[in-house]
C-alpha cells in the first residue's frame, strides 16, 4: 500500500477528507452474524387412526432459544447424528433422547418446539420445590386446595382437614399423578403467596435451568394459559430431578401406604408408569396427558453405566401410545455408540447465551489470541487513522511554519 502526505490547508477541505476517511467502506465492521438453523429434515412419523383434535399454534421460539445445546437442534425437524440408525416413527410431535451423565443429546425432533406439558409439569414442580419443604413436615389440606379439581381427574385423594406428611404429598404426585397433591405442595412452597407463589417458583426454576420454553400456569400441569414446554426443556427438567436421591427414591416406588385420616381409612397408592418393572433398567417416569396436550411422557432408564432419558410430546394412544413410543426411543438410544451426538443440555452455571461460537460454512475458526479482523480491514483501518491524524495535523503544521517564518 503507497501512502501519499498531501498538505492540507483548507479546514473544509480536511473536514470533508476526515468524513471521507471515516466513512471507507474498507473499514466497515458488521456486527458477527449468528450461524444459520439446521438444515429441515422431516422427522420419521406414524399417522394416528384418529385424527387428534385441532389445537392452538403455540407462540414463535426466538432464534437464539432456538440454538441453545447446538446448532444442530435448531430445527423443527429431525436431528440426529451422521450415519446413525433410523429414528423409529412416532406419533408424537416432538422428543428428546439424552444421556444425563454426559450431557450429550442423542437425538431429537423439533426439541426446542413450544408444546403443552399436561402431567409431566409436575416434575418442575418437584425441581422447584422438593430442595425447599421438609419431607417430615405436616401439611392440613384445605378446601380451596380442591376447590377447582375435577373430581374424575388424576387424585391422590386428600381430603380437606386431613393432615398429611410432605413425604406422602411427593408420593401421591408422582405415583398417581395426584393434582390435589400438586395444589397443595404448590400451596406450601409458595409461602404467603400461596399457591400463585408455588407457581412463580416453578417458573423461577426454569429460568435457572435455562429451560426457555417453558412457563408453567398450574402447578399440575392442567392445562392454563401460556403453558408451554419442549422436549428439551423436559430434558433438563429431568437431569435436576434424577439428580436427588429422594426423587429417584420417591418415583421408583411401586406402592406407598397414606396414613389414615380422622373419618377416612389408610388406602395404598400404586405406580401408574407401566415402564417401571416392564423396560429393562428404569429408574421412573412421569405420565401425561389432557386433550390439549395429548400423550406426554418423561423417563429415565439406564444400562451399562449410560442413564438415558427420554421426553415426547404430542403422542396418540395408537399405535404404540407414549410408553412404546419412550421405550422405543430407548432402545434407539441405548444402540448409538458412546460418542454419539448432535448437542448437549446446557448447565444451569452457563449465561443465557454463553454457547460455544458455531463457524458459518466458508469461516475459519479465529485461534486463541489472534484478532478477528481480516487483514484487509486491519490495513484499511489503520489507513484511515493515519490519514484522518495528517489532515488533523496539517493546519497547525502550516501554522505553526508561519509562526516560524515570522520569528525570524
Amino acid at each position: 500500500m503507497t501512502i501519499t502526505f498531501v498538505d492540507v490547508t483548507d479546514s473544509r477541505f480536511a473536514a470533508v477528507t476526515l468524513s471521507a476517511a471515516l466513512v471507507l467502506p474498507a473499514v466497515t465492521i458488521p456486527p458477527p452474524m449468528p450461524a444459520s438453523a439446521a438444515p429441515y429434515v422431516a422427522c420419521p412419523a406414524v399417522k394416528p387412526s384418529t385424527p387428534p383434535p385441532t389445537t392452538p399454534s403455540p407462540p414463535p421460539v426466538d432464534p437464539t432459544d432456538r440454538a441453545v445445546g447446538g446448532q444442530a437442534l435448531a430445527t423443527a425437524g429431525l436431528a440426529i447424528p451422521a450415519h446413525a440408525p433410523p429414528a423409529p416413527a412416532l406419533t408424537a410431535t416432538s422428543w428428546l433422547v439424552a444421556d444425563l451423565n454426559s450431557g450429550d443429546v442423542l437425538g431429537g425432533c423439533g426439541p426446542h418446539e413450544r408444546r403443552t406439558p399436561a402431567s409431566v409439569q409436575k416434575l418442575l414442580l418437584a425441581a422447584a420445590l422438593m430442595p425447599r419443604l421438609d419431607p417430615n413436615q405436616m401439611v392440613e389440606v384445605t378446601r380451596s386446595d380442591l376447590r377447582d379439581l375435577d373430581p374424575a381427574s388424576s387424585l391422590m385423594g386428600v381430603t380437606a382437614g386431613g393432615r398429611y406428611s410432605v413425604e406422602s404429598l411427593w408420593l401421591g404426585l408422582l405415583l398417581r399423578s395426584g393434582n390435589d397433591a400438586a395444589n397443595v405442595l404448590a400451596r406450601l412452597g409458595g409461602g404467603g403467596a400461596g399457591r400463585p407463589g408455588g407457581v412463580e417458583a416453578m417458573n423461577d426454576e426454569a429460568r435457572r435451568l435455562h429451560a426457555n420454553q417453558t412457563h408453567a400456569a398450574t402447578p399440575s400441569g392442567l392445562d392454563g394459559p401460556g403453558q408451554y414446554t419442549s422436549a428439551y426443556d423436559l430434558a433438563l427438567i429431568a437431569r435436576a430431578t434424577f439428580a436427588r436421591e429422594d426423587f429417584r427414591r420417591y418415583v421408583a416406588t411401586r406402592a406407598a401406604q397414606i396414613p389414615a385420616q380422622p373419618g377416612n381409612p389408610a388406602f395404598v397408592i400404586t405406580h401408574d408408569n407401566t415402564l417401571l418393572g416392564h423396560y429393562p433398567g428404569t429408574l421412573g417416569g412421569k405420565t401425561g396427558f389432557t386433550d390439549l396436550a395429548r400423550q406426554t411422557y418423561v423417563g429415565v432408564a439406564e444400562r451399562d453405566g449410560r442413564r438415558l432419558a427420554v421426553t415426547l410430546l404430542g403422542a396418540e394412544t395408537a399405535p404404540l401410545g407414549s410408553l412404546g413410543e419412550a421405550a422405543a426411543l430407548l432402545n434407539w438410544g441405548f444402540a448409538l455408540p458412546r460418542d454419539a451426538s448432535v448437542g448437549r443440555l446446557v448447565t444451569p452455571d452457563e449465561k443465557k447465551h454463553d454457547s460455544p461460537v458455531v463457524p458459518v460454512k466458508g469461516e475459519r475458526p479465529v485461534p486463541a489470541g489472534r484478532s478477528s479482523i481480516p487483514v484487509h480491514t486491519g490495513l484499511g483501518l489503520g489507513a484511515a487513522v493515519l490519514l484522518a491524524v495528517l489532515v488533523l495535523a496539517a493546519p497547525w503544521r502550516r501554522r505553526a511554519a508561519r509562526q516560524d517564518a515570522g520569528g525570524q
